[in-house]
């Protein structure tokens, strides 16, 4: 299993939200990965073709204080990499036999809970299932692929008596933005994070003084630089819908995570809940 906070990752996330300059960084980095750990910042700025102070705004913007530490990140992450260099993201080709899709889907969706394990910040899901036990109000906001994510929110927490609602276009996320205050947690999901739609009602909430929650990949958007809590996945770089299955999985685990952290932290409070909805859903499933 891949290590958590693998730099390497997060680099090949951010790597197309970053300036062109970070970009020639991050792609020789990652072309490179056996011989980084050994270069001083000057080699490292010499051999991709920028400067020192270039290198230097790199390894603050993955959050980093100086050259060292990032150094230190790289060389942990290097050997995870090097086991897992066989096994990349693979897409599907027009005319695969079944077998072949079957094992290429079913590896990529393992693949990308494993990657997000390994870059989540566990800190920032602490915040958010304390975020979510505190309130009773939750809204999610997802558009497309993103609004299927938050319908599994809305199903899950509302089995533990919290008032929820997935709204899933443009006009009905605005109206429900504009009705959240303080104490409301209003959840974004946005692969991108640059949905204009999600922008837009995230800057609603947060006038309105609601918490805000962010699942996004990880990168520099708009959407990750804005919310409270943000909650990053990491997805793979393939071309057909195999990679935004990818990510959907990823993001339905982080739900579930959310959801079970709540759940497991109130259970003496919502067992009740719990019980009462198995219940009732099970003698429907005996007519």
């Amino acid at each position: 299993m891949a290590i958590q906070n693998n730099i390497l990752l997060k680099i090949r996330d951010m790597k197309d939200s970053m300036t062109p300059v970070e970009r020639m960084v991050a792609e020789y980095i990652l072309a490179n990965t056996e011989e980084i750990p050994h270069l001083s910042i000057k080699s490292l700025a010499q051999f991709s073709r920028t400067s020192d102070a270039s290198v230097l705004r790199f390894c603050k913007t993955l959050g980093y204080s100086g050259y060292r530490s990032f150094i230190v990140s790289i060389s942990a992450s290097v050997g995870s990499m090097d086991e897992e260099q066989k096994d990349e993201y693979t897409d599907i080709q027009p005319g695969d036999d079944l077998n072949v899709v079957v094992s290429n889907i079913s590896y990529n969706n393992m693949k990308s809970i494993e990657d997000t394990l390994s870059i989540i910040d566990r800190s920032a899901v602490a915040k958010a299932v304390q975020a979510l036990r505190d309130t009773n109000r939750i809204v999610f906001f997802g558009i497309g692929a993103s609004g299927l994510v938050c319908m599994d929110g809305e199903q899950k927490f509302s089995r533990i008596n919290k008032m929820c609602h997935a709204y899933t276009d443009g006009h009905s996320q605005l109206t429900a933005a504009t009705l959240l205050g303080k104490g409301d947690v209003a959840f974004f999901v946005s692969n991108s994070g640059d949905t204009i739609e999600i922008l837009e009602a995230l800057e609603i909430t947060q006038r309105a003084g609601a918490t805000s929650i962010a699942l996004t990949k990880f990168n520099k958007s708009e959407l990750a630089d804005k919310a409270d809590i943000v909650l990053s996945i990491s997805t793979p770089e393939v071309t057909i819908r195999s990679g935004a299955m990818g990510s959907r999985i990823a993001m339905l685990t982080v739900i579930d995570i959310l959801f079970a952290g709540v759940a497991s932290a109130e259970y003496p409070n919502i067992k009740k809940y719990l019980l009462k909805t198995h219940n009732i859903l099970a003698g429907k499933h005996r007519r």
